[in-house]
């Protein structure tokens, strides 16, 4: 099979592709992925990035965007020598982009497609690579959570890991559907598939998976629907028989079911040693010479455009995401103050010298290494201020600015009577008189709630109200609004009209405790549920097995009306009992968020 020619690896820029991202000049489209494309750029000094701008889908998504801030900032702190540094980004802008170094080599996935499985020796490099590069992520506090070839990138010194907690700001999204977490169901792992936790053991799990399939050249649970994959994952065992004996007990390993029966990364790489014949060393030579040829072939970039974007007589205001044919406009907002791989002060990418910067309209705030008074650019002069003479506003205009007066002094009266009708509320987390009892008066009450008023404003957190042992019967649900929260029956047998449920799948042998208006966070041992810990966990699930709880385990809900709530997990109802239901204790803050849509 011979490598694929160079032309098809950079495509042109089509219509309704940007020309500018960011203050970065875009050269040629380098993919397309779920959550968005990818372009090749430049830094000023010419050094190749990989730039991705987010699909819209994803970026009208509030919960999409704070978690995909938090994500890039961690994603910063990431300096693997296996990994594609972030080196710059923006997750304010209309559409969220970031950038990372570009790494001239074919992804596993194309390897493995164009020239089939590789040899012992490169399955063993690729195998310490990949897991040193995980060493680093997850010292970053990041599991990847979709590790899969495509993201395994082969370049001519190693692997490189790539896409590292991205995923996570995309998982549980409107988006991504319910009851699945986000990632490629032939490389979940067991746990993520059933109850979407996931944990550095997750990414163990994935490696495993890489291990095999880039020397078997195939999934080890086979191909097929996403569903028939992800029921062999939980429930059979990995097809083996064509991966080399000297490989199995590496792979047998990582494919554990049980995530504390899976090795350390530490222990991978010590045994991919021990398995080698000859010393593990990243060289010029650890991969086939057919595969080498398509890192050549990447090598060949399109050179960067020698002139800027056309210019019109009047610059448009700037945006950070340009049309073609839009003159060039560097970024609007500022990059966020995260440490990145540019040292402070950089500037972001300019014209080639002897090409002026145009003009900027509006004064936007400018990007870094910019100064941040309203000087002009150089090779512009500014033109001398033009004067008009003061007018006297006619009738017609002071009876305009009358009615303005009059509608803002009624808003503002409005405005306030809204404030203190909120502040005589449910402070103490008890309803009131006024429909004490009734589910939709509570949840409508979810856009005054939050920490903040409409006005911005802080105000004081809600008291919490705490319910003891409430039984919760299978195929019922509870609403956190309902005071006290009684289980209901669901109306359909998808649950998708409560905030918290108990299921049961059987031809799984699942059972879960789960959420459809929401999120739920499994806490750790170590972790007191409290509000402050609900409001800064981001681990989100939309369900929790039951296998993962034990007598005392706290899990938070986020209900989309608002509410949060800390649920302990009391136990589940013995065979003998008469029906199936869970146990729990609950304890809620109503409205101490601001209600999704709102």
């Amino acid at each position: 099979m011979g490598s694929t020619p160079s032309a098809n690896l950079f495509k042109p820029l089509q219509e309704g592709d940007p020309v500018v991202v960011g203050g970065y000049r875009l050269v040629a489209v380098l993919g397309v992925g779920g959550m968005g494309k990818v372009y090749l750029s430049y830094t000023p000094g010419g050094r190749p990035l990989a730039l991705k701008v987010i699909r819209p889908e994803f970026s009208e998504d509030p919960e999409f965007r704070r978690r995909f801030k938090q994500e890039v900032h961690a994603a910063q702190r990431v300096q693997g020598l296996y990994t594609a540094p972030v080196i710059d980004s923006d997750t304010d802008g209309a559409q969220p982009w970031l950038a990372t170094a570009y790494v001239p080599g074919p992804s596993l996935a194309h390897a493995v497609a164009q020239h089939g499985g590789l040899p012992v020796r490169s399955v063993l490099l690729l195998t310490v690579g990949v897991a040193e590069a995980l060493h680093v992520i997850h010292g970053a506090g990041i599991v990847h959570r979709d590790l899969k070839p495509a993201n395994v990138l082969l370049a001519a010194d190693g692997p490189r890991v790539i896409d590292f907690g991205i995923a996570r700001a995309a998982d549980a999204t409107a988006l991504t559907g319910t009851g699945v977490s986000v990632g490629t169901p032939a490389f979940m792992a067991p746990e993520q598939a059933s109850a979407g936790t996931v944990t550095p053991a997750t990414d163990v799990f994935a490696l495993g998976q890489i291990a095999a399939f880039a020397a078997i050249g195939s999934p080890a649970y086979g191909d097929g629907s996403s569903h028939a994959v992800l029921y062999r994952i939980v429930h059979e065992d990995p097809d083996l028989s064509q991966l080399p004996a000297e490989l199995v007990p590496l792979v047998t390993r990582c494919l554990t079911r049980d995530p504390a029966g899976r090795p350390s990364l530490a222990e991978i790489i010590e045994l991919c040693h021990a398995l080698s014949p000859i010393a593990l060393r990243q060289g010029e030579d650890w991969l086939p010479q057919a595969v080498a040829g398509s890192i050549t072939e990447r090598l060949r970039l399109p050179e960067p455009a020698r002139t800027p974007p056309p210019q019109p007589a009047v610059a448009p205001t700037p945006t950070e995401f340009s049309p073609p044919g839009a003159p060039y406009a560097p970024s609007g907002p500022p990059m966020s103050s995260a440490p990145t791989q540019s040292a402070p002060g950089v500037p972001r990418p300019v014209p080639p010298p002897g090409h002026p910067m145009p003009p900027r309209q509006g004064h936007p705030t400018p990007a870094p290494g910019y100064p941040t008074h309203s000087s002009p650019a150089p090779g512009y002069h500014t033109p001398p201020p033009v004067i008009h003479a003061p007018h006297p506003p006619s009738a017609r205009q002071k009876r305009k600015r009358t009615g303005l007066i009059v509608a803002a002094s009624v808003v503002g009266v409005v405005v306030v009577l809204g404030v203190v009708g909120s502040l005589l509320s449910d402070g103490d987390g008890k309803d009131k008189k006024i429909g004490a009892n009734s589910p939709s008066s509570a949840r409508s009450s979810g856009s005054s709630g939050g920490g903040t008023s409409g006005g911005g404003r802080h105000r004081a957190d809600p008291k919490p109200v705490s319910y003891k042992g409430v039984d919760l019967t299978e195929g019922y649900k509870i609403m956190l609004a309902d005071s006290p929260p009684r289980p209901a029956e669901s109306e359909d047998a998808a649950y998708d009209d409560g905030d918290l449920y108990f299921g049961v799948v059987r031809f799984l042998d699942e059972a879960s405790i789960g959420t459809a208006n929401g999120k739920l966070i499994l806490l750790n041992n170590t972790q007191k549920g409290s509000l402050e810990t609900c409001r800064t966990e981001t681990r989100y699930a939309e369900k929790v097995n039951l296998d993962q709880l034990s007598n005392g385990s706290e899990f938070c809900v986020l209900s989309d009306a608002g509410h949060v709530a800390v649920a302990t997990y009391r136990g589940r109802s013995g065979e003998n009992d008469p029906g199936s239901y869970v146990t729990i204790d609950l304890q809620i803050w109503r409205n101490a968020e601001e209600a999704k849509g709102n």
